[in-house]
């Protein structure tokens, strides 16, 4: 008898566990009851940088600012770390990940995702004079590299078979590291190479030939939040209008189809 009432139970608990899991997490009531979304972010060209006021601009700023509009309350930037950003999620410091962030297994495992937004790549930033000497990545296999901790460059420099790699804490500091002469390479989003390499940008000597990954970005929130599905909305309309279309070409972005 008692192990029969076992099995009861645990079949119960089973199926609170799996009715739990399939709930709504009610964050748009949430946000809008404290009049922001607090939104996680890095520096990071063309996404969400400082203007010369010191103000956070760019095409994920401004996108958020205009979906903020929409749900009626303010959005808040703060930088956090890169590598924890399901647990900055989770333990509610941020409401959303919204700051070119590719959408992979793990991001969708750790996290509810909006559709595609923005298309993107992974590129190798070297000198430019010596950019003309690496065809893929095999010919690389000797060079040093970093990469931004927790982020599409570093998977995608790991799937390339590169090894000699030092993980930092921001695309920034990447660049930063090539720049010093301190690595030979590094892995970055072709948004951020486009803005910050070749002439007229703050990397003149530096620039990038070789993609290693193409792939799409996406906005972040915890598991089973309605934000997603929300923002989602918000995003079609958007799009519609003509609205998103005008700030990609803005910064020289390629929306998703």
């Amino acid at each position: 008898m008692k192990k029969i009432l076992s099995i009861v139970l645990a079949a119960m608990m089973l199926m609170a566990c799996v009715s739990c899991g399939g709930a709504k997490v009610a964050d748009v009531d949430a946000v809008k009851a404290a009049g922001k979304m607090i939104i996680g972010i890095t520096e990071y060209a063309p996404m969400n940088y400082k203007d010369e006021n010191g103000e956070w601009t760019g095409f994920d700023t401004e996108f958020a600012e205009l979906v903020c509009e929409k749900l009626g309350v303010a959005a808040e930037f703060i930088v956090i770390d890169w590598d924890n950003k399901i647990l900055e999620l989770d333990s509610k410091g941020i409401d959303a990940v919204w700051n070119g962030m590719t959408i992979t297994d793990e991001v969708k495992n750790g996290m509810s995702v909006s559709n595609a937004y923005v298309k993107n790549a992974q590129v190798v930033v070297m000198a430019a004079d010596a950019v003309a000497n690496y065809a893929d990545a095999a010919s690389m296999a000797d060079l040093a590299f970093a990469v931004e901790a927790g982020s599409a460059g570093e998977a995608a420099a790991a799937d390339a078979g590169l090894t000699n790699v030092t993980a930092v804490v921001d695309q920034a500091t990447a660049l930063m590291e090539v720049a010093s002469g301190s690595v030979d390479a590094c892995v970055i989003d072709i948004t951020m190479a486009n803005a910050m390499t070749g002439e007229g940008t703050s990397y003149t000597d530096l620039g990038y030939a070789v993609e290693l990954t193409t792939e799409e970005y996406g906005i972040g929130f915890r598991k089973g939040s309605d934000l997603a599905e929300e923002v989602n909305k918000i995003m079609a309309d958007l799009i519609a209008d003509g609205t998103l279309p005008a700030l990609a070409e803005k910064y020289s972005l390629t929306l998703a189809n």
